[in-house]
Parts: C-alpha cells; structure tokens; sequence
C-alpha cells in the first residue's frame, strides 16, 4: 500500500524526534518502532526528568559536550535552555533550578514533560510499531519501507533514532559514515575495592583524575559497594569515554580527597565524613585514633600521599542508573549545523543522539535534544510544505 507524499518523515520517537514534529509544518508521520514514545525521558533523572540545565551562555553551555561542543555553538545561539524553559511554560509546565542547576519540572515527574509533549502532537500523524527496514532517495524525496510492508513518501526525512544500530544502518545506506559507538556516562567499577564498606557516602568535591589519559575532572564523588560513582567520575567517563573503551575500563584512577593536607591539627580539619577519614586513615595503615600532631614523619606523609592521591585500579563500568547514553554516531562533518541537514543527501535532516554527540550528566542530552530537533523544523518551514 502506498501513502501520499507528507512533508515530513521523522523516524524514532525519542525527545529530538517528537519535539522536531511538534513544530515541523504538516502533514508530517512520525514512525516509532516500540509501543512506547520518549522512553528516555520516561526513566530521565530517576524518572523526574531532567530537561536541560541552568546555563544560558552558548559557549559556556558546549563546554559540557565532550563530543559536538564547536557545532552546537551555533544552534545553542538561536535555540538554548531559556528557550527550552519558555516553550514548556507555554504549555503550562512548570520548571524549578536545583542547588547543582538542574532544570526538573516542579511535579518531580516526567509524566509531566511526556504529557506536555503528547497534547502538542495532536497534529502529527503517530505509527506505534513501525519498524523502518529502508529509506532511498526518489528525485527530490524519499521512498520509505515499513517491516509491515507498508510504503510511504515523504519530502523531507529527518532520522531520530538515538543510539539504535538500525538507526546507524539507515544512514549508512543515505551514504554516511557512523562513528563506532562506544558507552559514555558511566561509573568505575574497582575489583576488591578497599572503601566498599563505606557505600553510600558522598563528598561535595573531590579531584578524578585518570593519569594515562591525563585528564581530571572535579565535582561530587558517591563511594558504591562496587567502586566510585558521582557527577566527576561521570563526567572523567564522558571525556574519556573512547580511551577507556580502548584499554577495556583497566587503568589507574586517583582520588584527591582535599585540597591540603600538610597543616591539619585535626582530622576535623580536612571536612570529610568522619567514617571516610577513619577508612582512609586504615588504607594507609595508620591508627585512625592516633592524634594527628602525633604523627611521625613517615605516617604523616603516607597520610598525606593517601588524603591527596589514593590510587585505585579500574576494571569495568556500570551503566549509570537506568541511563545510558553513547559517544558515536554520524559524523559531523557530513551534516550542516546551520540546519542539521545532509551535507550527503538533501532533504535528510538528524537530530539527538544518532549524531556523534553527547553532554554530560546534568540535563544536557535532552538539551542537544530540544536544539537539534527545533532546528530540524525551521529549516523545513523555510522551505515550504509541497502538496506532493
């Protein structure tokens, strides 16, 4: 069975791919391959949702992208967060800033942003369960094939698929290339880990640095039964999420646990919880209850090496909560900022995560997210809707 021709394909039903719907020119399909749409932001931010973050500077806001931050700049500058926070107003969601500039809607609920995404779908034409096997060029648009056999024809394509293999596949037959994607986002696993005991504990700031990659990152640590997590180990795994897939998560990671140690008169001194203090007193094989003015030379510079550079050797990951997020994807050279379309194939635009793209924790994702895909839409608008 053959369709008449929409303006408007978009293939995935995730946050970039409704969001470019919601504001494309109709008639415009969106195909999802699942029952279910925006499974991500369903389970975002243990299940709150975190739409984007309390920065509002475009260059200050890449600096969260580990991969993308030049490109982004651009669209940042015509569509950002306080552009983000104004559409979901519109729609009568309200939206709160935590302490660590997180943006979640006041209900503490992603129904909330999913509910408020649905009611603005209303014109756009949703196919649950339609798998897409093979999209091809037909003159000036496209001819798209459903598993169920069913055809359609489009205009314009945009794919929106996230991080799906099939995804890839489609724009590997449009003639781009796919970064190989590797995981980012996630926290170190440490075999025997010494501190497992102390499970649950967090400091506010703490410095991670993987020393065979020369990078650091500083921010709250969380100790786990398992290893180390928390926004710096999150963020250190975002950055060096291509080396550390490359030596299989194996490397040295170093913790600094204060900023100075040499003058402490008290324990109480080096602000930490009193059990971490105890634990690493005990990793350095010192009396925890000795008084540090006590200390002989050779305890105190053990103590200090310990509270400065406790050394743990990584062996794994564990994705972070139910998120997980890829580095890979298009290249993004093949695509045109300006407009997120195919530098390859005109009229096939992306969006989201099926670009080599990715922030770090914080509300980031969503916001190349919302960009990439309100971006899709205005040059799409531009262009006019055809009557096909």
């Amino acid at each position: 069975m053959e369709k008449k021709c929409v303006n408007l394909i978009v293939v995935g039903g995730g946050a970039a791919g409704l969001f470019a719907a919601i504001h494309a020119k109709g008639p415009v399909v969106l195909l999802e391959k699942s029952q279910k749409l925006l499974s991500k932001v369903k389970i975002s931010g243990g299940g709150r949702c975190n739409v984007t973050h309390n920065c509002f500077d475009p260059l200050e806001l890449t600096r969260f992208y580990p991969r993308g931050s030049k490109e982004l700049r651009g669209p940042f500058t015509r569509f950002g967060p306080a552009n983000v926070i104004d559409w979901f107003a519109s729609k009568g969601v309200k939206l709160k800033v935590e302490a660590d500039n997180r943006i979640f809607p006041t209900t503490d609920s992603s129904d909330t942003i999913i509910n408020a995404l649905l009611e603005s779908a209303k014109d756009v034409e949703i196919m649950r369960g339609a798998a897409v096997t093979d999209i091809a060029r037909i003159g000036e648009g496209y001819r798209v094939e459903l598993r169920s056999g069913e055809v359609l024809f489009a205009n314009h394509v945009m794919l929106a698929t996230g991080s799906a293999p099939a995804g890839h596949r489609l724009a590997k037959t449009l003639g781009h290339t796919i970064v190989p994607p590797v995981p980012s986002l996630f926290t170190f696993n440490i075999p025997n880990f010494a501190l497992a005991h102390l499970s649950g504990i967090s400091i506010p700031n703490a410095t991670v640095s993987l020393p065979a990659f020369k990078a650091e990152a500083q921010g709250p640590l969380l100790i786990t039964h398992f290893g180390l997590s928390g926004p710096a180990v999150l963020k250190l795994s975002a950055f060096c999420a291509r080396d550390l897939n490359r030596v299989g998560y194996a490397t040295e990671c170093r913790i600094r646990w204060v900023e100075n140690f040499s003058e402490i008169t008290s324990y109480r001194d080096l602000d930490l919880p009193k059990n971490l203090t105890k634990g690493l007193c005990s990793l350095a094989g010192v009396d925890p209850g000795k008084n540090p003015l006590l200390l002989s030379k050779k305890e105190k510079n053990v103590l200090q090496e310990t509270f400065l550079r406790t050394s743990f050797q990584t062996k794994g990951k564990t994705t972070h909560k139910q998120e997980f997020v890829t580095c890979g994807g298009v290249t993004l050279s093949e695509v045109n900022f300006k407009t997120m379309e195919s530098r390859l194939s005109p009229g096939l635009f992306f969006g989201g995560e099926i670009l080599d793209i990715d922030g770090v924790t914080g509300g980031f994702n969503f916001q190349a997210a919302w960009t990439t895909g309100y971006h899709v839409a205005q040059t799409i608008n531009k262009v006019g809707v055809s009557d096909g």
